[in-house]
């Protein structure tokens, strides 16, 4: 081969080799996603962040990574109404692909932001009364997501209190009547309410209205406690249940973690798993599918836990039967 013809070679390979870091260079960088999370409890609260750490562990589950595909924006509320509006125009205002949203009064906030953008929530009771949806199968609008509770639970708190506390004749239902879902879960109590027992409303709003309504149901014999699914009851579960502890009045919660706060009893879904399940609708929304079109769902599972040690300050004596069905007991 002569000299011209080899420099001629050499020069075309190296022009080849040069070439693999350009067309690597050329490539499109992967999209990331935008994906708003507006949560109702505070950053140190370790109940919500295992309800985030959930929400991520799905999503890569799928496929939807935070840092390589996807990019995770979470703003905490704590409960407090004015930061929900505040956060809510923040995330809308980085134009996500989709916000993950908790509890009833963070999906209002979100959508008298923006009747655009996708909204799957979890944490609310009643979505079609609070006019998140227009109906549960078909939600229309830009939200859907997944109902914390059915109003039937709620009669089932009343019978657990009569099961656990038999002699209790007089109770207080802690719920919050600024939402659809305070007013729909006392008036499921009242349903099932029998005549001997004595039924009252109090609020679920601030700490000195809940402790004198407490107060108020100590103050006479035969006293008992129920405490509804609301923002204020999620964001103080210690509150509510020191006050129970020092009334010593039999109470029934709607989520575990009161009972592992010291609580006597619950009865409800897990808190958890609805992060899972609404992180597969965040998926199918990225993919492409529309949030009018994705059906509210409801639990399928209730989980009944009881504190024994909490049972016995108060001088109660759990049945058999009580303690055969339930799903945690601490001891």
């Amino acid at each position: 081969m002569n000299r011209r013809a080899v420099i001629s070679r050499l020069g075309a390979a190296a022009g080849t080799a040069l070439s693999w870091p350009l067309a690597a260079a050329a490539q499109p960088a992967e999209r990331i996603r935008r994906i708003g999370v507006l949560s109702h409890l505070s950053e140190n609260d370790a109940t919500a962040r295992q309800f985030v750490a959930a929400f991520r562990q799905r999503l890569q589950e799928l496929g939807w990574v935070d840092g390589r595909n996807a990019g995770i924006d979470i703003r905490w509320g704590a409960g407090d109404d004015a930061l929900y509006r505040r956060y809510a125009t923040e995330l809308v205002a980085r134009a996500p692909d989709v916000i993950l949203a908790a509890t009833t009064a963070t999906v209002l906030a979100l959508k008298r932001t923006t009747p655009i953008v996708p909204i799957v929530f979890v944490g609310v009771v009643d979505p079609a009364g609070s006019g998140l949806v227009a109906s549960l199968p078909r939600p229309g609008g830009n939200a859907t997501g997944f109902v914390l509770l059915e109003y039937a639970l709620a009669a089932k708190w009343l019978e657990l209190v009569k099961e656990i506390a038999p002699g209790v004749t007089r109770v207080v239902v802690l719920r919050d009547a600024a939402i659809a879902a305070g007013i729909g879960q006392f008036a499921a109590v009242q349903t099932v309410a029998p005549v001997n027992i004595e039924l009252r409303a109090a609020g679920l709003q601030e700490a000195g209205e809940i402790e004198q309504s407490i107060a108020g149901v100590a103050r006479g014999s035969n006293g008992g406690l129920i405490v509804t699914a609301g923002g204020f009851s999620v964001n103080h579960p210690d509150l509510i249940v020191a006050l129970a502890a020092r009334y010593k009045l039999p109470a029934v919660y709607p989520f575990r973690f009161f009972v592992n706060a010291g609580g006597l009893v619950s009865y409800g879904p897990d808190p958890v798993e609805p992060y899972r399940h609404a992180a597969g609708y965040v998926d199918r929304i990225l993919k492409g599918e529309k949030p009018t079109d994705l059906p509210v769902q409801a639990p399928t599972k209730y989980e009944l836990a009881i504190n024994l040690k909490t049972a016995k300050a108060l001088g109660l004596t759990v049945p058999d039967t009580l303690l055969a069905r339930a799903d945690e007991v601490i001891e």
